[in-house]
């Protein structure tokens, strides 16, 4: 459907890096897998998906802003700003569409500090411990909450 706003899939530090970074943790896929996947999926859920990767929090929060009148939902893995950034959950909370946290990895059977999700606390709602298909399932309640919100 042409008039469907896109899902936004947000990547933070590190992530860029998937396939070699510690793979016994994140998994042999690559972000580009991840991406193929990712607009595969959200095709047969009939949206387009706009990937992103940066190191930077600002540039995050920048798209998150962009996000709330050019998407549909937001899936944001934020890595390691997950546990830290303020920042990220203030736009979280000024925009008005569905954010879904996800992780490839379960932060909580993780080191302590992992265990709080800055993130999480403003997100709609949170999927991690799948690796990649953490992604796929995080398209799928983006396609659905954007539906939701919609009246689809």
């Amino acid at each position: 459907m042409p008039d469907r706003k896109p899902i936004y899939v947000l990547n933070g530090p590190n992530l860029n890096l998937l396939g070699t970074r510690e793979p016994h943790i994140y998994g042999h896929a690559t972000l580009a897998d991840i991406e193929q996947a990712c607009v595969a999926r959200a095709g047969q859920l009939g949206f387009t998906v706009d990937f992103r990767q940066s190191n930077i929090e600002g540039e995050l929060v920048n798209w998150l802003q962009e996000a709330r009148d050019n998407a549909g939902a937001v899936v944001l893995n934020a890595g390691a700003y997950t546990h830290t950034s303020v920042a990220l959950h203030d736009a979280i909370k000024a925009i008005s569409i569905p954010v879904i946290e996800t992780h490839l990895s379960n932060p909580a059977t993780r080191e302590d500090f992992r265990h709080v999700s800055l993130v999480g606390k403003a997100a709609k709602g949170v999927i991690a411990g799948f690796g990649a298909t953490s992604y796929l399932l995080a398209i799928e309640a983006a396609a659905l909450l954007a539906n939701e919100s919609k009246g689809a």
